[in-house]
């Protein structure tokens, strides 16, 4: 028997059960086992039927069934939550939710007659988070007050996770991923033992900022987001070619601006002086960040985990936050911190006037000389392949 004659009496199945004929439409739905028993339609049409006569088991062994041939299917996971739910089996039913929950379909393409059912699902989880997190910290508080006042900021964002509060972020660099090197949202300080040094020259390159914007503001800046006509923007259309977030350049992809380190001499110097990471027409990047009153740098990534970016805040209108991974934290004048940008982040400016930072990027220090080395040279490698490509002539 075809699939098509298969499909058929699932339908004659289904339009028996909705006029109240369970006996006929076990009967089709047997017959149609006989010829195909691997469709998964046909015992998810049965799971139902079972349903509608309050045999929960037996339901609940079809749509197993089902899932076995189709681990994936969306309307099985949804039926064996919300069946596992009445039988007060709420942890079950918030896993098998949560698997139904993740192969959902986008929202408006849920059938109308199950976006109640998703929308009870989504509550069901939420709710068995809940409860778990509160079991845990129930559990947790007595040990927790043995170790006074350890840093424990790694295990409570373990705690989020595995209760659902958040997601593990992880390193999605868009160029290149070396294996091996931990994610670190934000680096130690210990790490960067020239920070100090960089901190102590703020106020030299705060002055020489102040003398750029006067009078022209962010005139010498850029846009920062500069994509050409018919590329795809997704998160950045709101920022492509604006001036709310805006940059003056010293080092842009490893080449040196020299009109720009002329005008800010200081800051130039203050920047040769430490460990950036140099690999040629790709590090280092070095620039004033100035982004507007009430903007907002929407989640991204950078292009590579063997460097670390630092940033030293010069302007702060008021509190300004960033978010790397699960950690957010406000920019404090005169503390410098270095961060992995592979990690999802973000930036706000929630106030009324003007933020700007110095940013500029230098070697991941877990990477060994000798590393640095051969990354720099496989990089310019690729460059050159990349090049390769024949110049195609006219006419």
């Amino acid at each position: 028997m075809d699939q098509q004659s298969v499909a058929g009496m699932v339908a004659a199945a289904e339009d028996a059960l909705r006029r109240g004929d369970t006996g006929r439409a076990f009967d089709i739905l047997s017959r149609a086992e006989s010829v195909a028993p691997g469709d998964a339609s046909v015992h998810l049409s049965r799971a139902l039927v079972y349903r509608s006569t309050g045999d929960s088991a037996a339901a609940l062994e079809s749509l197993d069934t089902v899932l076995a041939l189709e681990p994936r299917n969306f309307l099985a996971l949804l039926s064996k939550g919300f069946l596992l739910e009445q039988q007060g089996l709420a942890r079950k039913a918030a896993t098998v939710y949560r698997s139904a929950i993740a192969v959902a379909p986008p929202t408006d393409r849920v059938p109308p007659a199950l976006a109640g059912a998703l929308t009870r699902a989504r509550q069901a989880v939420a709710e068995n988070s809940k409860a778990l997190r509160a079991h845990l910290e129930e559990n947790l508080a007595e040990f927790r007050t043995r170790f006074g006042t350890e840093d424990l900021d790694r295990f409570d964002e373990s705690v989020d996770i595995l209760t659902g509060k958040t997601r593990a972020y992880v390193q999605q660099p868009l160029l290149l991923h070396y294996p091996r090197l931990p994610a670190i949202p934000f680096f130690d300080r210990e790490l960067f033992p020239w920070l100090a040094e960089l901190e102590a020259q703020t106020g030299a390159i705060q002055e020489e900022l102040g003398n750029l914007l006067e009078g022209a503001g962010t005139e010498p800046f850029a846009p920062y987001i500069a994509y050409p006509p018919g590329a795809p923007l997704d998160q950045w259309s709101d920022l492509n070619h604006s001036r709310r977030w805006s940059s003056f350049f010293f080092w842009r992809d490893g080449v040196r601006q020299d009109e720009a380190c002329a005008r800010c001499p200081r800051t130039a110097a203050a920047l040769e002086a430490l460990p950036m990471a140099r690999q040629s027409r790709l590090a280092p990047t070095a620039m004033f960040s100035a982004l507007e009153a009430h903007t907002e740098i929407p989640p991204h990534t950078g292009s590579t985990n063997i460097r670390a970016i630092v940033h030293l805040p010069l302007v702060l209108p008021g509190p300004c936050r960033f978010r790397v991974g699960n950690v957010t934290r406000e920019w404090r004048m005169n503390e410098a911190w270095a961060f992995d940008d592979t990690i999802e982040h973000q930036a706000w400016n929630d106030n009324d006037g003007l933020r700007v930072i110095l940013i500029f990027d230098v070697w991941n220090p877990f990477l060994s000389e000798a590393e640095r080395s051969l990354v720099t040279e496989m990089l310019r490698a690729r460059s050159e392949f990349q090049a390769m490509d024949p110049v195609s002539g006219t006419g």
